[in-house]
């Protein structure tokens, strides 16, 4: 059967955890966080997937312009990004 008993409330201060390093394997490497250029060029590589399979043996144009969207909407996320990152905070 569960407890029913509350835990009385903790009126500790907050500890500031934004500085400290991630407990994350990596950290011992000096590196923890995500690759930006590797994002950006997986992004371009599967936009660039997206295009060739445009030549296939379908007859339809529905398929190609789902494909042509959704590497034009890849393409523009790295343009945002770009733009985004080279300005300054």
């Amino acid at each position: 059967m569960a407890n029913t008993e509350l835990e009385s409330a903790s009126y500790d201060p907050v500890v500031d955890t934004r500085n400290e390093v991630p407990e994350v394997p990596s950290a011992a490497w000096g590196w923890s966080g995500e690759s930006n250029k590797a994002m950006r060029v997986a992004a371009i590589v599967v936009a660039a997937f997206l295009l060739f399979m445009i030549i296939g043996n379908h007859h339809g144009k529905v398929e190609d312009l789902w494909l042509v969207g959704f590497a034009v909407a890849l393409v523009g996320l790295v343009v945002r990004d770009v733009i985004v990152r080279r300005k300054p905070r």
